[in-house]
């Protein structure tokens, strides 16, 4: 299965962003792309006051994305802000397209860094996969990536293939923890795992506004024996790779971490 993981830096205005994921969307389709990965907060970017912007499921942004997805012929994943109670956010994966329609809300929520995501986001509590083309697929976000159990729910709900949308906060050693932590998972697991994150703005001339998680690039494509089948360096591209969902069930013959897990297993 052909996947494209689009690197992009959105603004704070919803609408000039999808015309951006509009964009982006036809460029994978032109390369046979069959599933199409924007980057948490794909809706608007971090730093913005996202409770008068955040929208439910059936919302205009969320219409238009389906919109997208139908004109393109693609699966679309993209990463919104769906309102929550007490004011706050639901900080959520839409994944539309060809009989596909469903929705992940991020679980670990950035409490980190000096960043408090909880203040204004609420976390989700379900593991949410998808099927596209016999191939099931996990969903997960950003600070999500620090916790294996999450991926490795994915695997025993059957997923072969595992997408994590993020704007990964910059800093001394950020970049070195997201690398190692993409490919960790990916062998925790013994899975796919497609990592896309915001551009960094830097690399485009923008000037950090505040001390948000804008994105530091460095989309990745890792396969299940956590090698890196494609990267994308800071700035904006669009990554495509292919899938092959039999290297799953081959690296899991020769490494048996999940049948041979002793801990956390009922």
């Amino acid at each position: 299965m052909r996947i494209a993981l689009s690197q992009i830096t959105t603004g704070p205005e919803p609408e000039r962003n999808l015309a951006l994921l509009r964009e982006q969307a036809g460029r994978a389709a032109e390369a046979d792309a069959r599933l199409v990965v924007f980057p948490e907060a794909a809706m608007a970017c971090f730093g913005t006051r996202l409770g008068p912007l955040a929208e439910p499921l059936d919302g205009p942004w969320a219409t238009e994305v389906r919109q997208i997805a139908e004109d393109t012929g693609l699966v679309v994943v993209a990463g919104m802000f769906t309102p929550a109670p007490h004011g706050r956010v639901t900080n959520t994966l839409l994944a539309t397209g060809p009989g596909v329609e469903t929705s992940y809300d991020k679980i670990h929520l950035y409490d980190a860094f000096g960043f408090t995501e909880s203040r204004t986001v609420a976390p989700g509590s379900k593991v949410v996969t998808f099927d596209l083309d016999g191939v099931r697929v996990g969903l997960a976000t950003c600070y999500d990536v620090r916790f294996p159990e999450l991926f490795r729910a994915h695997a025993d709900a059957g997923a072969q293939l595992s997408l994590l949308p993020a704007s990964w906060g910059a800093g001394p050693g950020k970049r070195e923890q997201w690398e190692l932590l993409i490919r960790a998972r990916a062998l925790d697991a013994t899975v796919w795992l497609a990592a896309v994150g915001q551009a960094d703005p830097a690399a485009t001339g923008l000037a950090p506004t505040s001390s948000a998680p804008t994105g530091i690039g460095h989309s990745a494509l890792i396969g299940p024996d956590g090698t890196v089948r494609e990267r994308l360096e800071a700035g904006p591209g669009l990554l495509v790779g292919d899938v092959d969902p039999d290297e799953v069930a081959a690296v899991r013959r020769s490494v048996s971490v999940l049948a041979n897990r002793r801990l956390g297993t009922s």
